[in-house]
């Protein structure tokens, strides 16, 4: 009977959050649009896909759920000093640099992907020949364009487009203006322009790091359409031609719901989505001076030609 009430108390909390969207009515801007302008953050430790060890299960119980957060919260703990000096020396930043989170999403679902209900992201068979590691991966780097994009100061590929929790700098401010959304992000501080006015993609043979995005407004919710993206971000290895949609809902003063679905027939067998909460939070954006302070590009650059000198001399 405690399991029953603990499962229904899940079903009750989705079922409460899911009314929420359907009845809260947002503010509007000056021009009319639904407001989503703001701070906001995705962390959480709920992960993208479903463990294996719980599979076939969509939700937490409270219970569950508590349990959960404490064993993650401990295991990512980057001050712990058990496993000896090369575990230590892993974790690299103690923790105060991070910022993980420490709760699952509110609707204690057990992923972030939200379809398939299994909670994977269905891989095609041949995925590998969509994407892949950066070049020069698995060899000493020969220039910085063997290293991956994030330490090249370029793009953080879960950043966004679609725009995923990392383990620091997990916020986002969105502007609205006549027949624009502007969407800064913190990590590398990249900002999407978004066009709201019906405008057609750049052509097919333009591709950008942050593809090309275009936006319209159906009811309260926000729907952003994403092409042309080029083939060195490879989001979950999908290639260049991956198709995304993504939705900005506003169900609380302090939530948007931010939903997106992914279709690449030559990395997925099917179109996948996930659900993640945005909540508010205090700003203002803080610069990632990433460039500025890129000292380990020259460092793992240096190493390399060191471990080669190294070789040569045997």
């Amino acid at each position: 009977m405690r399991h029953i009430a603990l499962v229904l108390g899940a079903v009750i909390l989705a079922a409460t959050l899911a009314g929420q969207s359907k009845t809260y009515t947002p503010p509007r801007t000056p021009d009319g649009q639904p407001d989503l302008q703001g701070v906001w953050t995705n962390v959480t430790i709920t992960p993208l896909e479903r463990p294996a060890n719980l599979a076939g299960k969509e939700f937490f119980t409270p219970a569950e759920a508590r349990q959960y957060e404490k064993e993650t919260v401990e295991r990512n703990n980057a001050d712990r000093r058990d496993g000896g000096a090369q575990a230590d020396l892993g974790r690299a930043y103690n923790d105060a640099w991070y910022d993980r989170g420490t709760k699952v999403v509110e609707t204690l679902r057990t992923s972030l992907v939200i379809d398939p209900p299994d909670g994977r992201i269905p891989r095609a068979a041949a995925q590998g020949a969509a994407g892949g590691p950066p070049v020069g991966f698995g060899r000493p780097p020969e220039g910085p364009e063997d290293r991956s994009l994030p330490e090249r100061c370029i793009l953080w590929p879960t950043a966004g487009p679609p725009m995923m929790p990392s383990f620091y700098n997990n916020n986002y401010q969105i502007v609205q203006a006549p027949g624009y959304v502007i969407i800064l992000i913190e990590m590398i501080h990249d900002a999407r322009i978004i066009p709201i006015d019906s405008r057609p993609h750049v052509d097919s043979k333009i591709r950008q790091w942050m593809g090309d995005s275009r936006g319209h407004w159906e009811g309260n919710t926000l729907v952003v359409e994403t092409t042309n993206f080029n083939d060195k971000t490879r989001f979950q290895r999908a290639g260049p031609n991956m198709h995304l949609v993504e939705r900005f809902t506003r169900t609380a003063p302090d939530t948007v719901t931010y939903e997106f679905t992914v279709t690449d027939p030559t990395a997925f067998s099917r179109p996948w989505t996930a659900q993640i909460p945005m909540k508010r939070t205090d700003g203002p954006i803080i610069e990632y001076a990433c460039n500025e302070g890129n000292y380990a590009m020259e460092g793992m650059l240096a190493g390399a030609r060191a471990d080669e000198k190294k070789a040569a001399s045997r």
